[in-house]
């Protein structure tokens, strides 16, 4: 059996796409080529499905969740709350899983951050 090798992109609609691509650059240093090309840090990628009623992803209308592995999650939050942008208050930590925040991006999605155990 084919297999698939990772994930290949993730796309989100925007109302003003190069204020988002700024945002995502700006807060989460997240630095991509003119084509959007990234190319991340080894690591592991979480595949995961959640009923249709949870409200992990914050607003009941987000389909789907964005996560980005971190190195030192409390840094993380403190420079996104330093930019202004809107982070939420409480953490998460899951035994041998490791720690987990979130942030919501310009237009609303929830964006969760995970520093692994």
């Amino acid at each position: 059996m084919e297999r698939v090798r990772g994930i290949g992109g993730y796309f989100l609609r925007a109302a003003d796409p190069v204020a988002l691509n700024a945002w995502y650059r700006d807060c989460l240093g997240l630095d991509v080529d003119e084509h959007g090309l990234w190319q991340q840090g080894t690591g592991p990628t979480v595949f995961a499905t959640f009923d249709s009623g949870t409200d992990y992803f914050g607003s009941r209308t987000q389909q789907t969740m964005l996560n980005f592995r971190v190195a030192d999650l409390d840094a993380m939050l403190a420079q996104l709350r330093a930019k202004g942008a809107d982070v939420a208050d409480e953490t998460q930590d899951m035994e041998g899983v490791g720690r987990f925040g979130w942030v919501t991006d310009l237009e609303g999605n929830r964006v969760e951050l995970w520093q692994p155990a």
